[in-house]
């Protein structure tokens, strides 16, 4: 969704930002907004957004980045920081409507409060309902086994790719640009097709 703040002397502000919500919720729209201390609309969503107030939206946008609930073939998602909303909401979708196909995702963060949705995802890997989560924290040791404590890599990947019983059909990531570029540049040396590869960025 694109967010647009207006200011009282007339300036104007606008990012995009991805939905959280699974589709089974027209009636309320989730978005999660990191905070950035430099940021011109996160900070008043942080510090000055109270209930009530009246937000300009224009959206849903897009339409590369969607997985189909009714695709059974595995797929694999792989989410940077804050790039984890849109694969949340795949998520969320998947676990609604109590789809079967095999789902892996990739997390990586900072560290291990820094991992968004860090809880649900647990309880959705707990679920033994064909997701599997793997994370990985950049800053400190892992806490979970099978998870990692470096960067997002070829070996990672590859490994990764192997909790899938059949290779995937389609591989969304999201993140920022270094994030992606280094994601989708360890799939394709884990020989990942390049057709079934779906990315979405942001940051400079």
């Amino acid at each position: 969704m694109d967010v647009r703040l207006t200011a009282p002397d007339g300036y104007q502000a606008q990012r995009s930002y991805s939905i959280a919500s699974a589709p089974e919720s027209p009636e309320r729209i989730e978005l999660t907004i990191e905070r950035l201390a430099d940021g011109e609309v996160s900070p008043f969503f942080h510090d000055v957004a109270a209930v009530g107030d009246e937000i300009e939206l224009r959206g849903p946008i897009g339409g590369h980045f969607i997985w189909s609930v009714t695709d059974p073939s595995p797929v694999l998602l792989i989410g940077g920081g804050s790039g984890v909303v849109p694969l949340m909401s795949m998520l969320r979708h998947r676990a609604r409507q109590a789809a079967r196909g095999e789902a892996v995702l990739l997390f990586s963060a900072r560290t291990w409060d820094d991992l968004i949705y860090r809880d649900e995802l647990l309880s959705l890997h707990d679920a033994r309902s064909g997701f599997d989560l793997v994370m990985t924290v950049t800053r400190e040791p892992s806490r979970r086994a099978g998870d990692y404590s470096r960067r997002v890599d070829t070996p990672m990947m590859s490994t990764v790719l192997t909790r899938l019983r059949t290779p995937p059909r389609a591989v969304f990531v999201c993140g920022s640009n270094p994030f992606v570029e280094a994601a989708s540049q360890a799939l394709l040396a884990s020989s990942v097709p390049s057709g079934i590869i779906r990315t979405e960025r942001y940051g400079g």
